[in-house]
């Protein structure tokens, strides 16, 4: 068996305000508590700068975009290389005029700009206008080879996709980053909220199952949008391992940082104990290119 290697998984749960600054002095500061307790990579939620605006579609929050890298990108490049830590940062990002995407940045630990992934799929329900705002990603599914990891990025909806999470561990990664920002519609929550946070965990622990790695999921807290209706978001960020074992979640409805070490060398050995990448038939997947096979 190989030796142990340990990295310090950092999943920084907030609670936004209206007022992007206080966001982002908020997110700087969770990021140093992070470090401060040893994490090396730290992933912020979806979107952070700002409340969730998806929940209306107003030509005025095209305002909260920047470019990517650009602003954020460069204070967290300096703050990365403070603390000698992994950033994972949730940006709107505005490539240019009337062209915006859904966009996380990586940043390595040696305070370098190491690329950006551009959300692939976007949704459009009631609340989660983001059609709206975002063109779907066109960078395809990337891995970010860092000081700590190999670290695969998805944002969001990407979660509900498994072939999302399989192309991006075709390429290499040890863990799968999921940004988030989802919750409950209060009307439907008492019907129906066990059973879509269950559906939401439940996926993802099943991405890490099938592909043999760790899946770090991080969300949002608080109520958000008109107080008689708006989105409660969930929070309950949580990191689950190779076998889908749930090894830390943070609380519903608490800002949290959680500190999670994970071990790497464990991939090998699960991947090989439970060897679907092995036995996959890449010969007979032709069909999953198409929308619907009608026979």
């Amino acid at each position: 068996m190989s030796a142990s290697r340990i990295v310090n998984i950092g999943l920084v749960q907030m609670s936004m305000s209206d007022i992007p600054a206080a966001n982002m002095a908020d997110a700087m500061a969770c990021v140093r508590v992070a470090a401060a307790q040893g994490a090396q990579i730290i992933c912020l939620p979806e979107l952070f700068r700002s409340h969730y605006f998806c929940q209306s579609e107003e030509h005025v929050n095209f305002g909260l975009a920047e470019s990517v890298p650009g602003p954020s990108t460069e204070v967290f490049c300096t703050l990365a290389r403070d603390l000698g830590v992994v950033i994972i940062a949730s940006l709107f990002e505005k490539r240019a005029e009337g062209l915006y995407h859904n966009t996380a940045a990586v940043i390595d630990a040696d305070g370098s700009y190491l690329g950006k992934y551009r959300k692939m799929h976007i949704p459009d329900d009631p609340l989660f206008y983001e059609k709206f705002y975002f063109t779907p990603g066109d960078l395809g599914f990337k891995v970010f080879r860092t000081r700590f990891g190999r670290v695969g990025v998805l944002i969001c909806w990407d979660q509900w996709y498994p072939e999302a999470a399989r192309l991006t561990t075709l390429r290499g990664a040890d863990l799968l980053f999921y940004p988030t920002a989802i919750g409950w519609h209060p009307s439907e929550k008492a019907e129906y909220g066990v059973a879509q946070h269950q559906s939401w965990e439940i996926i993802q622990r099943s991405h890490g199952v099938a592909n043999g790695c760790y899946v770090v999921s991080v969300n949002r807290t608080g109520h958000e949008g008109d107080p008689a209706g708006g989105i409660e978001f969930w929070g309950q960020s949580f990191l689950s391992d190779p076998s889908g074992t749930i090894l830390a979640k943070a609380p519903t409805d608490v800002a949290t940082t959680l500190i999670v070490p994970v071990d790497l060398a464990r991939l090998d050995v699960q991947r090989t104990h439970w060897p679907f990448l092995r036995d996959r038939r890449i010969d007979a997947y032709d069909e999953i290119t198409k929308r619907y096979i009608d026979e």
